[in-house]
């Protein structure tokens, strides 16, 4: 019989599309293991992350956007095992992977179901045409660990957004493991990065950065009017969703739309 101890799981944050410790070198014990806690100089990084790769996710074609988002769901279900032993079962599992599919199936069908041509008085061609809206923070919900991160981060990948998400703060541990799909998946790095820390420490950060876009409050509870504040500083968007539930609208809560007019008959 073996002597060998095992060798233990490491949880650090995911910046980047790499796994860096927290600069800070600490760490949080949640779910009975020893988490990194990120810090703000963390949170500033991933913002600088997601506004790097948000040229290139933006820039895909809704399809490519479309695939891409299909294969993490390729790679959640090859990991569905390690999964479900973070969250609260193979049922949750299910729905999550479930979820993202739907979404990738979104990506095409944007442009035709919320822009298209509108009606004018005049010699002219008038356009709306669905954009992502640039970087967007995401506070996530504590319960369900792993389908409420991917209700909340799913719709935002599918309009083209890049992703700062601050995990669930009790527990963290589906959304690192989740991560571990990500790296494998053909998701740019940076496009999705993932904070575990305090909630309360990481989240204002965010509100406040100019270089973020929009926010997603749905998992700070009774913080969110403090977020709201910071985030009005730059006028950013705030959303509010459900921790549960799939809908086109909550891709469209994280777009602008662009109206383009153009003379007829040149």
């Amino acid at each position: 019989m073996s002597g060998r101890l095992p060798v233990r799981k490491t949880y650090k944050l995911f910046i980047g599309g790499a796994f860096p410790r927290s600069e800070s070198g600490r760490t949080l014990e949640a779910e009975g293991q020893n988490v990194a806690r990120a810090s703000r100089k963390d949170a500033r990084d991933a913002v600088k992350a997601a506004r790097g790769a948000f040229p290139k996710w933006s820039a895909a074609t809704a399809y490519n956007r479309g695939q891409v988002l299909y294969r993490l769901a390729e790679m959640m279900e090859a990991r569905s095992a390690d999964l479900a032993a973070t969250c609260s079962g193979e049922a949750e599992v299910e729905a999550a992977i479930d979820r993202v599919v739907w979404y990738a199936g979104w990506t095409d069908k944007l442009p035709q179901v919320l822009g298209g041509s509108n009606p004018v008085a005049g010699p002219y061609f008038n356009f709306t045409v669905p954009e992502p809206t640039g970087v967007v923070a995401i506070v996530a919900p504590d319960e369900p660990a792993l389908l409420g991160l991917v209700t909340r981060v799913a719709p935002a990948l599918a309009g083209g957004n890049a992703v700062v998400v601050v995990a669930s703060e009790t527990h963290p541990l589906a959304a690192i493991e989740l991560a571990e799909a990500i790296a494998t998946s053909d998701l740019p790095g940076g496009a999705l990065n993932i904070l575990t820390g305090q909630r309360a420490e990481l989240a204002p950060v965010l509100a406040a950065h100019m270089d973020v876009n929009a926010i997603d409050v749905t998992g700070a509870g009774e913080g969110a009017t403090e977020l709201e504040r910071l985030a009005a500083e730059n006028v950013k968007r705030v959303v509010r969703g459900p921790a549960d539930g799939q809908s086109p609208w909550e891709i469209q809560a994280l777009l602008e739309f662009k109206t383009v007019w153009h003379p007829i008959g040149t």
